[in-house]
């Protein structure tokens, strides 16, 4: 029961979307059918400028770490921050009020990493300015940062419940990301690539 009710709490707090209320109140428009659809940081700085950005971003960013802040001070059992992070990612990604069209969950996910271990949360800086270097991509480094959070949290010998937070996580924010994904590489979501020439009639 006490799981079941920090997860349904941190799943509503997710769900609180401040880019999607701040474009509303600012334009009346939905922040959903601009853009990139997303309710983050990144599409509502595109139509309500630096001001929507940055408190989208404060937005989603701080529900993450309350999340994670408060399970970590009240929360009858040491495990149950980590079930907060996962669920108030879930609860972004997915908010019920919205339609469950939510945001990607980085900003989310990276306040609730934050409180949840800082140490773990200081190498997926690393890891993400390392991607980063690589490719040359923001989101993409940030993609290979979370793809490694699981194996960061077995060497850095946390829980295996833990480390299945982590994956579940990592997940998440992966499949929110998938349409980035597809357009960085098309051929691993197509099944045969697209071409302008007809198919030839069968004889």
């Amino acid at each position: 029961m006490p799981a079941l009710a920090w997860a349904l709490g941190a799943y509503l707090l997710g769900g609180l979307a401040t880019g999607y209320f701040w474009v509303r109140m600012r334009t009346g428009q939905d922040i959903r059918d601009l853009g990139s659809g997303s309710i983050g940081a990144r599409n509502v700085g595109r139509f309500a400028g630096r001001s929507g950005f940055f408190l989208t971003l404060l937005g989603d960013f701080g529900k993450g770490a309350l999340a994670v802040g408060l399970a970590g001070m009240y929360a009858p059992h040491p495990l149950l921050p980590a079930v907060a992070w996962l669920f108030v990612v879930i609860g972004h990604v997915w908010p019920v009020a919205l339609g469950f069209r939510g945001g990607k969950g980085v900003a989310t996910s990276l306040g609730g990493l934050l409180f949840f271990d800082y140490r773990i949360a200081l190498i997926y800086a690393g890891l993400f300015l390392l991607g980063w270097l690589v490719t040359r991509r923001l989101v993409l480094g940030s993609l290979l940062a979370f793809l490694l959070l699981p194996a960061v949290g077995y060497w850095q010998k946390r829980e295996y419940f833990v480390v299945g937070i982590f994956a579940a996580v990592a997940a998440v924010v992966i499949f929110a990301h998938r349409q980035n994904l597809a357009e960085e590489f098309p051929a691993l979501f197509l099944r045969r690539p697209l071409t302008d020439k007809p198919c030839a009639p069968k004889t």
